[in-house]
């Protein structure tokens, strides 16, 4: 297992009301799902300046979590409700909505399925059409399960995980489940910024950039950076 750390390429301005639960990046833009019952949203973002340029509202009685983008669909997972909502991805609207058991954390594609996170070691594969399960793969690191597996990222067949209350993120091979990086992000927030704010999640890849974007719960900034040694 490798250990690397961030590289700061810049930062930029994230919304404090945002307690972000998923982040994905297309086409030079980035969405993001927010929760807390009453408070979640979906979110379109500028990446130039972490403005925000569009939101909807979740019904108050759910708890919006993880995010994916499956062609032109967003799908966007609750917490307890074992429920997901499909919004068009341009203009926001309600297309579908799926149903599940247990709890939705994390979600991300890697262009044949989703694979899901439900605060446990597991992660979990849909069906990216039908939300149908096709199976299950339990995370460890050097030989340990990792728990609390929530933010996921799907990037080049490998899985980028932030971790409940953890300041790393790490990269899983879904088809053995072995940590094969370990990304230590301790610090990054600093100083009067880390009042109010909350933890390490959300990670949307640029592929073009070959960058990764990173934020928290609460946080005033989000991030673009590297993973180096």
């Amino acid at each position: 297992m490798r250990r690397l750390r961030v590289d700061v390429v810049r930062e930029l301005s994230h919304e404090r009301d945002a307690y972000i639960q998923g982040l994905v990046w297309w086409n030079n833009q980035l969405f993001e799902s927010t929760g807390r019952e009453g408070e979640s949203t979906l979110r379109r973002l500028d990446p130039a300046t972490g403005s925000v340029l569009q939101r909807v509202d979740i019904p108050d009685q759910y708890f919006g979590e993880g995010l994916a983008l499956v062609d032109q669909r967003l799908i966007m997972l609750t917490w307890r409700a074992q429920r997901a909502f499909v919004y068009d991805r341009d203009t926001f609207a309600l297309q579908d909505t799926f149903r599940y058991q247990g709890e939705g954390w994390g979600l991300c594609f890697d262009g044949d399925r989703l694979i899901m996170s439900d605060g446990t070691d597991r992660l979990e594969f849909r069906d990216p059409v039908t939300f149908a399960p096709l199976g299950e793969q339990s995370v460890r690191m050097e030989g340990r399960p990792v728990y609390e597996l929530n933010e996921l990222e799907c990037v080049g067949g490998e899985v980028y995980a932030n971790v409940w209350e953890e300041d790393y993120i790490v990269r899983i091979d879904p088809a053995t489940g072995q940590v094969t990086e370990h990304i230590d992000v301790t610090g990054l927030l600093q100083g009067p910024d880390l009042i109010g704010s909350e933890v390490l999640n959300g990670i949307a890849f640029d592929p073009e950039a070959e960058t990764f974007y990173i934020t928290g719960k609460w946080w005033p900034k989000m991030f673009e950076v590297r993973f180096v040694e």
